[in-house]
């Protein structure tokens, strides 16, 4: 007797059309369990680097803007680019290394931005003894259609605990800024520490530049828990100024 096989003996048990049935089964089986396709990676829903919102951050003790004490925002002249000098019945100006800094405030063509920070002396005008009657290094500007905002300053000192930062508001207009009206976003910007070890080797920055040697972004009361959204871009050198360019999501 010859042996017909497997198929001939299913034949026989099944039907023909039975047997075609298991045999596709078999193979179908086979090639699932066979099969090297892996399944796409799972997104985890966070951003790509470098475009995360940026953080809400205090305004600090010296803000300006009529929450703690004086407010430039109500007196006229705020509105401006060039925020060294002093405006209105103030004659001072702020001395130190050129810093041109541009803000790109994302999706939000018509916004408005009012930053401040301190001098090369560590020093907020408006408050801090001998600048009580200026109120220079403050300053609002609109943003245009490709939500882009401009302020020539020049760069900040760093006084005892903090590392060189510029707080700046962001406002839904211009007209909700010059009223002081709610705020979109408080923050603060950080700079790089090799551009601030360069630029507190020149004159007139020598206490900041002691008051850098015992502080780091790692160790900031406001930097400490990331800074990645915040630290800005610099291009430059410390004899002809920096421009600073940052990316603000809010």
């Amino acid at each position: 007797m010859h042996d017909r096989g497997l198929a001939f003996d299913l034949s026989r048990l099944v039907g023909r059309r039975g047997a075609l049935g298991l045999f596709g089964g078999a193979v179908l089986v086979g090639a699932v369990g066979c099969s090297t396709n892996e399944e796409p990676p799972a997104t985890t829903g966070q951003p790509a680097a470098g475009q995360e919102e940026i953080p809400d951050e205090t305004a600090g003790p010296y803000p300006g803007d009529g929450s703690n004490g004086p407010n430039a925002l109500s007196q006229s002249g705020v509105v401006r680019e060039d925020i060294r000098s002093s405006f209105g019945s103030g004659s001072g100006v702020a001395e130190g290394v050129p810093l041109v800094l541009e803000l790109n405030v994302v999706n939000a063509a018509g916004a408005a931005v009012y930053l401040w920070h301190c001098d090369r002396e560590g020093r907020y005008s408006m408050y801090s003894e001998g600048v009580t009657e200026e109120n220079y290094l403050r300053g609002v500007q609109e943003a245009g259609a490709d939500g882009r905002v401009r302020f020539t300053t020049i760069f900040p000192g760093a006084y005892a605990g903090r590392w060189p930062h510029i707080h700046f508001e962001v406002y839904a207009s211009l007209a909700e800024a010059t009223a002081a009206s709610d705020s979109v976003k408080t923050t603060q910007l950080a700079f790089p520490a090799e551009v601030c070890a360069e630029v507190y080797t020149t004159s007139g920055y020598e206490q900041s530049a002691a008051n850098l040697q015992g502080s780091s972004l790692e160790d900031d009361n406001v930097f400490s828990d990331g800074y990645s959204a915040q630290l800005a871009t610099l291009t430059g050198d410390a004899t002809n100024g920096y421009t600073a360019t940052l990316d603000v999501r809010v």
